[in-house]
């Protein structure tokens, strides 16, 4: 019989320092899914290796998670670009196999949906991929809906599954 070891945990906001750690947990689950680059999926976005000055804009939040100090996965909310600007949008929401299963995404999630609410946003969009049922599975849990256009100008053209969340 095995036990599980502890892992140390922390859920903090994104600095300058964690942009290439992030951005290679985003690679790597990317790929473990097969969301590849030539497709219009997150590990194509051209500000992929510069998070940190992506969220720091106004209305706009990154927090990774690190696992015994090191990041291991990460979420955010910027507000829809090309959207309604009463509308968000969580984005880039990405765990490597360590932090599955431990709530950590719903936790994550929910925090994004509280800052978005202190933001001023009224409603929350997402764009996801039918290949990964478990996110899906959260998002319904957590009162996303499936609707049936895109909203915005994401560039996630890849991304077949839209929802939206009133808050």
């Amino acid at each position: 019989m095995t036990t599980a070891t502890p892992v140390r945990l922390l859920v903090r906001l994104i600095t300058a320092e964690d942009n290439a750690a992030i951005a290679h947990v985003i690679r790597e689950v990317s790929a473990e899914h097969g969301l590849t680059a030539d497709k219009g999926y997150t590990v194509s976005d051209p500000n992929l290796d510069a998070l940190y000055q992506l969220y720091s804009q106004p209305h706009s939040a990154y927090w990774v998670v690190e696992a015994d100090g090191q990041i291991a996965g990460g979420g955010g909310i910027a507000p829809l670009q090309g959207g309604e600007s009463d509308v968000c949008e969580l984005q880039k929401m990405y765990f490597l196999p360590i932090l599955r299963g431990r709530g950590l995404a719903k936790h994550l999630a929910l925090q994004a949906l509280e800052f978005a609410r202190q933001q001023g946003f009224r409603r929350c969009y997402l764009e996801t991929t039918a290949t990964l049922q478990q996110a899906i599975g959260l998002y319904r849990h957590l009162g996303f809906e499936h609707i049936e256009h895109a909203m915005g100008c994401t560039g996630h053209g890849d991304c077949e599954v839209t929802m939206l969340k009133t808050l």
